[in-house]
């Protein structure tokens, strides 16, 4: 048996700040392991860990939870985008337009806008990586 409560945090306004400024650097954490992961076309956890994670430890001072939240946030994002844009079950072969046709050659707002995770910004081109947000 789950037992679910809702708690609500009340930081000090010290606490706050420190709160704050360890999720920002977790969300430049995954967006710098989403800009590895696009560069070395690593999708996996394992191998995106093993090229990311010492760096993540170092240049963010993140302990090893949030360094490995951090990864494997990212790795979440590239799964639900490719699940948002994989064809239809059951069809044999995508059809021109469709999107997950055009998610092989580039990224449709349509298929952009199915993952909540992964925003791209509006200056971006088609070969820049997605940009992890909370």
């Amino acid at each position: 048996m789950k037992l679910v409560v809702r708690v609500k945090l009340l930081p000090t306004p010290v606490q706050a700040s420190v709160l704050e400024a360890t999720l920002s650097a977790c969300n430049e954490a995954a967006t710098w392991a989403a800009q590895v992961a696009f560069d070395e076309r690593v999708r996996k956890n394992l191998p995106l860990r093993k090229l990311t994670y010492r760096e993540i430890k170092s240049r963010w001072g993140l302990g090893a939870q949030a360094a490995q939240h951090a990864i494997k946030k990212t790795c979440d994002a590239y799964t639900t985008l490719a699940a948002n844009c994989a064809p239809p079950s059951g069809s044999v072969a995508s059809t021109p337009g469709s999107c997950s046709r055009s998610n092989r050659t580039r990224p449709t707002l349509a298929c952009r806008a199915a993952c909540s995770n992964v925003l791209r910004t509006p200056t971006s081109s088609v070969s820049d990586p997605p940009v992890i947000r909370t």
